[in-house]
């Protein structure tokens, strides 16, 4: 990395009284910076030192007597100098925090949320009030919606400016004009705010009282009773038919599955378009009959509401039972809002509504995204006030102060107020309408969606690519490619040998059969005449094969008895496992690709219920095993588990499978798993380690009553459940390596080259495994084979950090690889230093990131370098990244459509990034910029002629034109023509893609700068300088032959000026203009009032305007012809 930036770190109060010591510590020699951290500096007390020991080049730093400690007396001169600022400001800050959260907590008292008791189908039992059922999206209600649109709106400044400019009309001494040349612009802009928002307004009220009005069936004593799902309250029996939304987050109580289980479907919830398998209440589920819920006396007990929609705990208990009955609780027996029931009919007890169901808390409101763009001409219109105040001033003081001044001054500010032209806002914000039908038009990427019309011009300055990994730049479509036992390995073209050995049962298989003796004899001595190695070989095939068909979550679905009515057949139809018309469901498509693989080598899994699972060998058998135990894999233990009963043999075994850093201290001593977890990852393979462990039937019960005990615990349930699990988790028999590999997307490296080309620094945030991830990122091409890569070493504290930052400042024009857990470490202590280091790496791969450390990573991008990010994701994972990057993308793919909802657009594959940016960000951006550029232009000239004309006569404060002709001006005479600026090209789309690098330009900002703004001031001021005094020199006898000659000469120049602009004529620019000079035409006929319509039919008012015109535009062309003759723009050179 650069050696020239130095690394300071965070530096605390404790600084100052360690001062000393760490200046003696950093003298000590060699010795004791060998040593660091020694016992004699400990871990609580290192920090410490830390706070006044910069980061150096080298560890050797730590030996020498030389080092980075000049930084600190500038650190500590900074810091003085800012003192006096920071508690003022700090003082300040936090006396208006402390008063708006007293406001807050007096206007919007929270209810503290609590854990609660629900009775079943007693909700007058609830000890207190919880709120509605009822879903509200809207944005106003009937009083607030006028003020709040209102507000909405004049909270900008260019809004506001012009509420004040059309008010000041009211006042009898300002009055310069009609009202409607004022008010009919605001009025215009107002109306199509204020109708815009009433009706999507109105299609939130309408969705949300359509949900709202949905009926459910309610059960009571008194039987079955229809409500509305705004009416359900905590504790209602509510029952649900298949396919329909569940209304509130309940405990799942009865199916009609005889299985006693249903599928879910969460793609709404959390983006997974997998079904969940849901399971009800054993207690309530064994009940002969619907009704006698209400005969039995039993409660949930549920803890407080939580963000958290992968985790529950609760107990159930039944009070009227010797003894009572209690059942653990957890989040396979919950039945989330807005999931949907895919099968069965389910009954749940309702035990959080409204605002405190799982998916409402976990909806948080987008921030409002504002465009670069947008703040940098809000930034010009400032500049534009500004100019507009000055020139008033000076008009103001040359009239000499005579007389009421201050009347004058504000007639001036009213004359020159089309110098922030209204039409700026309405002109940017059609264009961008127009950017976003073009976007979605481009039949080159077809689906694409723009899903917020406010900021396409940011497609066209990202320095920042954020992507995400799995269905992302890979396709979320597994394929099983590897398995591994040791000693030998079995690829994509060896499956065969697999299948050979699963077709001869080793002797295990052969006696679980449960044939006579007679059919397993033979096989034994056959076995026995075979070579050791092989016999060895076959049966650690089967085990493994085996372990992978059992141990997962995957369920087959047969869609043909998907009815209401067939699920008693469905029990006991053994014999019609039919495999065209089986499916597999399950969380993961890992665990899918798992089983599929098992069912291609002869291994099929036919039936899965809640206890128990067949599978059907290659002779066509079927071996029942009963699930005992499932241990379901969470991203905390990075593994799963189920425990299972042989039915033939009543042998018991534990099968695990998981990551191999989760695996690896689990199972026996072997000295292969980790070279060959290294060589799968390199390979781009998605790795998972399966064992085993017999057990005794004394262990599993000694197991079990440990496990149900820990269950029921009602504080830190988890971990005791863990604890327990681990007690089995030792010196676990390894069967198997199995690898599985996610294919890139279509034209992946293609794209990502691009990127790179334009001058995008990509970086990958997955939360995926250091080792796939690095080999993903080569496989893609993100890190070209022979650059080198840097792997951050996991820290777990400061001092580890503080080591491991130096060693990285070493490398120079390298990759960067860190894992999740270094990175919150990091950005704890030296978050600016990571941050800076990073963002000089040419591509960065973050592993094991979590959703929160995602978007994080967007943030600290975002307020480093000031540069604006990009975020592209295709999961639920995702949607917080993608919110808060300056710009979203989401991609619809295998795990749902959350993130594309979320997202700013939507795209249907990675490639089509490339032209979204290259193309449509680029065009977006610079049309953008010519438009409002061009805008501001058509204010400041007639402002400039303004200004000319209260000069020459005598500084007075009258408008030079009035009424329609202001009104005209604006609109149908110049509207048309400048808006065609949103179909002008510098290049076309083949050549935008050919030449990245002509995107590379745009972040820069060039387009639209100080510089250009001041280089179309200077146009303006020159062009209405020579309108103006050329009418006045061919002045004749009335006054009103100056107005005519000026203003017509003034359409005709912004007409010539669009031409001038223009630098690919489309066929609808040639017809603006011609419409334009058409309506100015025929209109002159109805001016009367204005213009002397015989005067304006004479030669004479023909050649004066057009020599008036002509001097005003012909050096500008002749200047323009020049420039690109002298310095041709890089574009003109390709499109040459």
């Amino acid at each position: 990395m650069a050696d020239q930036i130095p690394l300071y770190p965070v530096r605390s109060a404790a600084a100052a009284a360690h001062r000393k010591r760490a200046a003696s510590y950093s003298a000590a020699g060699p010795g004791s910076g060998a040593e660091w951290p020694s016992s004699r500096y400990q871990l609580e007390d290192e920090s410490a030192h830390l706070d006044e020991m910069p980061l150096m080049m080298s560890e050797e730093g730590f030996e020498n007597d030389e080092s980075d400690y000049h930084t600190l007396p500038r650190a500590r001169t900074a810091r003085r100098r800012r003192g006096l600022e920071r508690f003022v400001c700090g003082g300040w800050k936090l006396l208006c925090a402390s008063c708006c959260d007293w406001l807050v907590n007096i206007c919007q008292r929270k209810r503290e949320l609590k854990a609660r008791t629900v009775w079943l189908g007693c909700p007058e039992k609830c000890e207190e009030k919880h709120p509605r059922n009822s879903i509200k999206n809207q944005k106003y209600n009937i009083f607030t919606f006028i003020p709040g649109v209102l507000y909405e709106q004049f909270k900008f400044f260019l809004n506001l400016y012009f509420l004040v400019v059309s008010c000041s009309q009211f006042v009898p001494a300002l009055k310069i004009g009609c009202l409607y040349t004022y008010w009919a612009p605001l009025g215009f802009v107002l109306a199509v705010t204020i109708m815009r928002e009433a009706i999507d307004e109105f299609r939130r009220f309408q969705r949300d009282k359509e949900v709202n009005s949905q009926l459910y069936s309610k059960l009571t004593v008194r039987g079955k009773v229809q409500v509305k799902s705004s009416d359900i309250q905590v504790g209602d029996l509510i029952i649900v038919e298949k396919n329909q939304r569940i209304p509130s987050d309940m405990v799942f109580l009865r199916t009609s599955e005889k299985a006693g289980s249903c599928f879910i479907r969460t793609d709404q919830l959390d983006g997974e378009t997998d079904w969940k398998l849901k399971v009800a209440v054993s207690c309530t589920q064994r009940l002969p009959a619907l009704g006698d819920l209400f005969s039995i006396s039993a409660y949930v007990y549920a803890q407080k509401p939580q963000l958290d929609i992968h985790s529950f705990e609760g107990t159930f208990t039944r009070e009227d039972s010797d003894p009572p009955i209690h059942e653990s609780l957890s989040i396979e027996n919950t039945l989330w809002a807005n999931t949907i029931v895919a099968s069965g009919t389910v009954i749940g007890v309702v035990i959080y509504t409204g605002k405190e169901t799982r998916s409402v808390m976990n909806t948080s409101n987008p921030k409002n995204k504002v465009g670069l763009l947008d703040l940098e001409l809000n930034q010009l219109t400032k500049a534009l006030f500004a100019a507009l105040v000055a020139l008033s001033v000076v008009m103001v003081t040359l009239q000499g102060f005579v007389g009421p001044w201050y009347r004058s001054l504000f007639r001036f500010l009213l004359l020159f107020s089309y110098i922030i032209p209204i039409s700026l806002r309405v002109n940017l914000d059609m264009g961008k309408a127009a950017y976003g039908w073009m976007i979605m038009k481009d039949e080159s990427i077809p689906g694409t969606v723009v899903r917020t019309s406010t900021i396409p011009e940011e497609l066209g300055r990202l320095v920042y690519l954020l992507t995400d990994k799995t269905g992302t730049l890979t396709q979320n479509e597994m394929v099983f490619k590897r398995l591994h036992l040791g000693t030998v390995s079995y690829g994509a073209d060896t499956m065969d040998e697999i299948q050979g050995h699963l077709r001869n049962p080793c002797p295990q298989m052969q006696s679980q059969a449960g044939g006579n003796n007679a059919s397993s004899t033979p096989p034994r001595k056959a076995q026995s005449s075979a070579p050791k190695v092989r016999k060895s070989v076959s049966s650690r095939v089967h085990e493994a094969v085996k372990a992978i068909a059992l141990c997962h979550n995957v369920s087959p679905v047969y869609e043909s008895r998907a009815g209401v009515g067939g699920e008693a057949e469905y029990a006991e139809a053994d014999q019609d496992f039919s495999d065209g018309n089986r499916t597999y469901q399950a969380a993961s498509p890992d665990e899918v690709a798992l089983v599929q693989w098992t069912e291609s080598v002869g291994l099929t899994l036919v039936s899965r219920d809640l206890g128990s699972v067949q599978l059907r060998t290659p002779s066509g058998q079927i071996q029942t095993y009963c699930i005992l135990q499932m241990f379901p894999f969470t991203s905390e233990s990075k593994r799963m588990g189920v425990i299972v009963r042989d039915e033939s043999t009543a042998e018991i075994t534990f099968y695990m499978k998981g990551a191999d850093v989760a695996m690896s201290s689990i199972v026996q001593y072997n000295d292969w798993l980790e070279e060959e977890c290294g060589n799968m990852a390199r390979e781009g393979l998605r790795t998972l380690v399966v064992a085993k462990r017999a057990l005794t039937e004394e262990q599993y019960q000694d197991f079990e009553s440990r496990y149900s005990q820990a269950k029921l615990s009602i504080h830190d349930r988890a971990l005791k459940v863990a604890a327990v699990v681990e007690s089995l988790e030792r010196q676990m028999e390894l069967l198997c390596l199995t690898g599985v590999e996610d294919r890139l997307q279509a034209d992946v490296r293609p794209t990502l080259e691009l990127l790179r080309n334009a001058g995008i620094k990509i970086w990958m945030l997955t939360g995926d495994k250091l080792e796939t991830a690095t080999c993903i990122a080569k496989s893609s091409h993100l890190v070209s084979r022979t650059q080198d890569i840097h792997i951050f070493r996991p820290v777990t504290n400061r001092g580890e950090a503080h080591l491991e930052l130096n060693a990285f400042r070493r490398k120079h024009d390298c990759a960067l690889v860190i894992s999740g857990d270094s990175l919150e470490v990091c950005l704890k202590y030296y978050e600016h230093e990571l941050a800076e280091l990073a963002c000089q790496c040419p591509a960065v791969v973050c592993c094991r990131c979590s959703p929160t450390q995602k978007a994080r990573i967007a943030k600290l991008l975002q307020h480093h370098t000031g540069k604006r990010t990009c975020a592209v994701g295709d999961g639920g994972n995702d949607v917080s990244m993608i919110q808060a990057a300056d710009c979203g993308i989401g991609i619809e793919g295998k795990e749902g459509r959350q993130a594309s909802l979320a997202a700013d657009f939507s795209v249907t594959q990675f490639r089509h990034i490339g032209r979204l940016l290259m193309v449509h960000g680029r065009s977006s951006y610079k049309r953008s910029a010519a438009l409002g550029q061009f805008v501001m232009h058509r204010g400041l000239i007639i402002s400039t002629m303004q200004a000319v004309f209260s000069s020459v006569f005598y500084f007075a404060s009258v408008p030079l034109y009035q009424g329609f002709l202001m009104v005209g001006y604006a609109t149908i005479y110049t509207m048309f023509p400048v808006f065609s600026l949103v179909l002008d090209q510098d290049v076309k789309p083949e050549t935008a893609m050919l030449y990245p690098e002509l995107y590379k330009d745009l972040t820069k900002g060039r387009s639209l700068s100080f510089k250009t703004f001041l280089v179309w001031v200077l146009i303006s001021i020159y062009q209405g300088g020579i309108l103006m005094y050329g009418a006045l020199l061919l002045f004749e006898s009335e006054f009103v032959h100056v107005l005519a000659i000026s203003f017509t000469a003034l359409i005709l120049t912004e007409l010539l000026m669009v031409a001038l602009t223009i630098r690919t004529w489309h066929w609808l620019m040639a017809v603006a203009e011609v419409l334009s000079l058409g309506c100015y035409v025929a209109s002159l006929a109805f001016l009367n009032e204005y213009f002397d319509v015989a005067f304006i039919t004479t030669v004479t008012f023909v050649w004066k305007v057009s020599a008036i015109t002509m001097v005003s535009c012909l050096p500008l062309y002749v200047l323009k012809y020049l420039k690109r003759k002298l310095s041709p723009p890089s574009y003109t050179k390709l499109a040459s």
